[in-house]
């Protein structure tokens, strides 16, 4: 049995600068329809930079959750914006490193019960601070975290953020054997 719904149609209810939200009415497997709330999101693009054993987080106040949240830097793809280029944008300008290199590590759906969006996430390594850059009303700080501490921190709940908690085992899995 397919489990495809077909779209019959979308209706956009809001156009933002960040996302944009569709009702879209579909054709279930059995034939009957119903409705599909998506979020409509141009992807983003995070990056684990690793600097003498030490991993780049950044701790910013997320507004939604009410807390402060330790992440890995990220952000969102600009329009036509590659997701190595938007890593590395996002690298410098929120803690200030150039990296000399950048990998893949994996691609993940976030939430994708009610999102199209893509999070491609990046290893880093090596390179120099050039500077910070913040976007206008960006608020971080950054702190560089021993690589045992943060699993420590996965472990006890104080990094929360998946990309994060993501990338983190990746990296574990892919270079730490």
């Amino acid at each position: 049995m397919s489990f495809f719904e077909k779209k019959i149609s979308s209706r956009r209810i809001f156009d933002g600068k960040i996302l944009k939200l569709d009702v879209d009415e579909v054709s279930l497997p059995d034939g009957r329809s119903a409705f599909r709330e998506c979020i409509r999101h141009s992807g983003g693009a995070a990056v684990l930079f690793v600097k003498e054993g030490k991993i780049a987080l950044v701790k910013q106040y997320r507004y939604l959750y009410g807390e402060e949240l330790y992440e890995i830097p990220a952000g969102k793809l600009n329009e036509g914006e590659r997701a190595d280029v938007s890593a590395m944008r996002e690298l410098e300008e929120e803690t200030g490193y150039k990296a000399e290199k950048i990998i893949p590590l994996c691609r993940i759906y976030p939430t994708p019960g009610y999102t199209d969006e893509i999070i491609h996430i990046f290893y880093a390594e090596g390179g120099s601070f050039v500077g910070q850059n913040l976007d206008d009303g960006e608020f971080l700080g950054v702190e560089f975290i021993p690589f045992e501490k943060v699993g420590e921190m996965v472990a006890d709940g104080r990094i929360k953020d998946a990309k994060t908690i993501v990338a983190y085992y990746f990296y574990k899995d892919k270079f730490l054997k």
